[in-house]
């Protein structure tokens, strides 16, 4: 029983000190954290008035105000953040397609392409996150999901 707590812990050092493994928990933390912070600011503006985030012509389209509509993007995105900490080889690609979503609605409004520009290098971290997860998190990463 020594000798196997000892190997597990030596894979643990191990992999607590792969560049690869600190890269993919940097990005579930972060890509679990921020989408449940942000998705819970939805439903008290604290850090930005988000309803002017909706572009018109989606807000046209919607059911309702432009805060409601909020209301359920913030919900998205906290589910978002639950599935990157559960299962972040979905998760991730969930938040990169959400974030794609995002960048069209900016883009068609118009002085927020720096938001857009911003939102696509998060495209990117997800993507790279699901394609870590493919490794640390998968079926070979043990029992833990490699967190």
């Amino acid at each position: 029983m020594t000798a196997t707590r000892t190997d597990a812990s030596a894979a643990r050092t191990a992999a607590l000190s792969d560049p690869g493994y600190q890269a993919f928990f940097l990005l579930r933390t972060v890509f679990t954290v921020a989408p449940i912070l942000f998705g819970l600011d939805k439903f008290a503006n604290l850090l930005v008035d988000w309803p002017v985030y909706l572009a018109p012509w989606l807000n046209d389209i919607v059911p309702g105000t432009a805060q409601q509509a909020m209301y359920a993007v913030g919900a998205i995105e906290i589910v978002a953040g639950v599935a990157v900490a559960l299962a972040p080889r979905f998760g991730g690609w969930l938040v990169a397609g959400w974030l794609a979503g995002i960048i069209l609605n900016l883009v068609t409004i118009p002085d927020y392409f720096d938001v857009a520009l911003r939102d696509f290098g998060l495209l990117v971290a997800a993507v790279t996150l699901a394609r870590l997860a493919a490794r640390y998190a998968g079926p070979a990463a043990g029992r833990d999901g490699g967190a």
